[in-house]
């Protein structure tokens, strides 16, 4: 699925990857547009469609020093309590609001999947292509997917002996709606998940974390009333299996540095500075 938006997603990457790698140096517009191949006024002009705000400005929300100053503003302790204050914006509540975790069953999962009927599609997404499974009870898989193949591949492994048919179902449709930048018709997205009662837990958890806020593994791990489970904590947000629905990009280490993303740094990166752009948009 090489189509413009992803080809555009592309370039943002490659931007993006140029900042991080030469940030001390603190390159320029037209630094910034060679490498990837744009004169300045497109590569700006494309970058302030996708992001909703400047190249200058992103990098400010894609910095240490401001993921810093989030952790430290933004008491953990308090963060998640805060994502039910009704003084807060919908968009910021977007997950918590929108997003019903149920959990699978022994029997629905057994024998890899067996008794499961899941329909499966492709679509893009402003951080790359991706693909979308579902279940009649909800959205069960949800990954970025270089290529199709790939992508069923990754579906087949979490459910081997499934029925599977390519289809958009509504589910799907509603789900991918998160996607747009009009939310005020999102219905609730519900999710049908494989996992254990903490993984499950840990997942309805990170759901709590407003859009433009970031959390520590250590912080998730206090709010489950496990603090010392930071580790397999962790290991839970490494198997979450809904991407971006369930936002395990927004914990980053308590350094204040993003730390790894089962879908590549370089896109965990693309995601909290955009997420931060919808928040305070400012050009």
């Amino acid at each position: 699925m090489n189509t413009q938006e992803n080809i555009n997603y592309n370039r943002i990457a490659d931007a993006i990857d140029y900042i991080k790698t030469n940030f001390k140096a603190q390159p320029n517009l037209d630094e910034i547009a060679e490498k990837v191949h744009l004169s300045p006024f497109h590569f700006q002009r494309l970058f302030t469609e996708w992001a909703g705000t400047s190249p200058k400005k992103f990098l400010q929300y894609i910095s240490v020093e401001h993921a810093k100053k989030i952790l430290k503003e933004d008491n953990q302790a308090t963060l998640f309590d805060a994502a039910f204050d009704t003084g807060l914006s919908g968009t910021s509540r977007l997950h918590d609001l929108f997003v019903n975790i149920e959990g699978m069953t022994p029997a629905e999962y057994k024998n890899g999947g067996k008794n499961l009927e899941i329909n499966f599609s492709f679509a893009e997404s402003p951080f790359g292509n991706i693909i979308v499974a579902s279940t009649q009870k909800g959205v069960c898989f949800m990954a970025f997917a270089e290529n199709e193949e790939m992508g069923f591949e990754d579906l087949k492994h979490k459910f081997p002996n499934a029925a599977f048919s390519r289809k958009l179902d509504l589910v799907q449709q509603n789900a991918l709606f998160i996607f747009q930048n009009d939310w005020s018709k999102l219905s609730e997205i519900k999710l049908h998940l494989k996992g254990t009662d903490f993984q499950l837990k840990v997942w309805e958890t990170l759901l709590k974390i407003p859009m433009g806020q970031l959390s520590t593994y250590g912080s998730i791990a206090h709010q489950i009333e496990k603090p010392n489970a930071s580790r397999a904590v962790g290991t839970a947000i490494g198997s979450n299996p809904v991407a971006f629905l369930i936002p395990c990009h927004r914990v980053i280490q308590s350094t204040g540095a993003f730390g790894g993303y089962m879908w590549g740094n370089t896109r965990k990166t693309a995601i909290i500075g955009w997420e931060g752009a919808q928040i305070n948009p400012q050009f």
